[in-house]
């Protein structure tokens, strides 16, 4: 499964950093972060952007890391 942009919608912007939404009811939290699941949205990602998610066994906040191919998360803490 992977996002679809559809489901991302922007919360906040400013100097470069984007705060996003997605709601990906039909994914799990640990869908969430696997490979490939945010790649649809490579072309609106940008390194250090924050995603608030929802998923169906709950949510999270997720970091965008730089990355050579695609793009990857990581989990808030």
């Amino acid at each position: 499964m992977a996002c679809a942009t559809g489901d991302l919608s922007v919360l906040a912007y400013a100097d470069g950093f984007t705060l996003w939404h997605c709601k990906a009811s039909a994914a799990s939290q640990a869908e969430l972060l696997g490979a490939g699941f945010f790649d649809p949205a490579a072309d609106l990602l940008a390194t250090g952007d924050m995603i608030m998610a929802s998923a169906r066994d709950g949510g999270r906040l997720l970091c965008v890391l730089p990355g050579e191919a695609g793009v990857s998360v990581a989990p808030m803490v």
